[in-house]
């Protein structure tokens, strides 16, 4: 069976570029080498690669794991609003579970 490649947009792609440039140059600020930081953050030095060049086919959790060991910012700058921010999401996305479950309990009306 061949493999094939999932789309992506070009937003998506470029997000992912520009993660992987952004882990990139931290990396170099902060004068460590490729094998260095992957062994820090446990993957091969080919992933860290891959990440750097923003391959979309890379674990989000990898890269989130590397971003977060330079430094770079991911959604927000300090770690206080970010545990805010995912508090907030999380009972906004709760709520809003909880209309869809009531919704769909509802009789549904196919008389057209």
């Amino acid at each position: 069976m061949p493999k094939t490649t999932r789309p992506y947009s070009p937003t998506a792609r470029k997000a992912a570029e520009l993660l992987g440039l952004m882990i990139r140059a931290a990396r170099l600020e902060r004068n460590m080498t490729a094998q260095e930081l992957a062994e820090r953050a446990g993957v091969s030095r080919p992933l860290l690669s891959r990440v750097e060049k923003g391959d979309m086919t890379v674990s989000l959790g990898a890269v989130f794991e590397i971003a977060t060991i330079l430094g770079v910012p991911l959604f927000e700058e300090d770690d206080e609003r970010l545990t805010t921010r995912l508090a907030t999401e999380r009972r906004t996305n709760a709520l809003l579970r909880q209309r869809a479950f009531q919704a769909s309990r509802g009789k549904i009306d196919n008389d057209f």
